[in-house]
């Protein structure tokens, strides 16, 4: 096996199981989860059909790494991570709310920017700016999901007009977005990397407000080296991404943005092997580590103990 597509366990005092995109998410009992983080790739809200190798072994070791980092700004739902692909973790009453925050503008918002708009979300932007340019503040830009699971747009206001939060939680959940956005701008910095935006997901446990899912991973946020940046920015180059950006703008290239009729193409194995590398090469950028890639064999009964033997241990199962 050369990349984990997907599991199917089934624990004691499992009582509902979850395939998202890329998570494999198992209920045990009422209060907890196991969450498996495949190999699988999402792109314009269709999972890809090939996976990408030690993907998510990144995406684990990174989001272990900032929820740890973060507990101090707000209480989060991991407990242990048994495998390098799986977290133990608390269930949460998710928030159907994303907040998104962004300090240049770049991806979703340039292309709106690039069309001629001037606002998203309800925030306005000035005039005069190019590609991946720094915005004057960071500004947020919450998303929700439509019926047919896509993300939407939607308004600080609009948040509210819906009753998707009281004011008084959205203030408090907009004031820990923008901490949370500082402390990863300020890791970042301190290993020569720039951390363009970002998304945060929240949910509640026991009435409290907690950090739920993935934080500062390349499938959550986007990355820029600093050391480049003045320069590729002033000769109008693009700038290198350490994101799955990327595999966006290699999907638009091949004409595919996930609209009605559109086919997904086939990526080569040249190109999923230097996605691996991009994934790989931000985990060692952001931990200072280097990555040790996770044997594949006998994966899937080798994960299946260690959770089983960790559940066991926190008096789960």
């Amino acid at each position: 096996m050369k990349a984990l597509t997907a599991t199917n366990f089934f624990f004691r005092n499992q009582t509902t199981f979850l395939r998202g995109k890329v998570r494999d998410v198992y209920s045990i009992g009422q209060e907890h989860l196991v969450v498996v983080a495949c190999d699988r790739i999402s792109a314009f809200d269709h999972v890809l059909p090939k996976p990408i190798p030690y993907k998510g072994q990144v995406l684990n070791s990174v989001a272990a790494l900032f929820l740890d980092a973060t507990r101090d700004i707000i209480p989060n739902w991991k407990i242990s991570t048994p495998d390098p692909q799986v977290t133990i973790g608390y269930k949460c009453d998710a928030i159907p709310v994303e907040f998104v925050v962004r300090g240049y503008l770049a991806g979703h918002a340039w292309r709106i920017y690039r069309e001629g708009g001037r606002t998203i979300c309800g925030v306005k932007m000035p005039d005069g700016l190019r590609e991946n340019d720094q915005l004057p503040h960071p500004i947020i830009t919450p998303s929700t999901k439509a019926s047919s699971g896509h993300d939407e747009d939607i308004s600080l206001e609009e948040i509210i007009e819906r009753k998707l939060l009281t004011q008084k939680q959205l203030d408090k959940l907009v004031e820990t977005s923008l901490a949370l956005y500082a402390r990863g701008t300020e890791y970042a910095a301190e290993r020569g990397l720039i951390l363009v935006d970002t998304k945060y997901e929240f949910g509640r446990r026991e009435g409290k407000l907690m950090l739920i899912d993935e934080v500062h991973t390349p499938d959550s946020s986007r990355f820029f080296y600093a050391n480049a940046y003045d320069e590729l920015q002033k000769q109008g180059k693009p700038q290198k991404q350490l994101s799955k950006e990327f595999v966006r703008e290699w999907l638009i290239a091949h004409h595919f943005q996930g609209q009605k009729g559109q086919v997904i193409p086939d990526m080569p194995d040249e190109f999923i092997a230097s996605i691996t590398d991009r994934y790989v090469e931000l985990y060692t950028a952001m931990t200072g580590q280097e990555f040790v890639k996770r044997s594949y064999q006998n994966i899937l009964s080798d994960m299946e103990q260690r959770i089983i033997s960790n559940l066991e241990q926190l008096n789960i199962i």
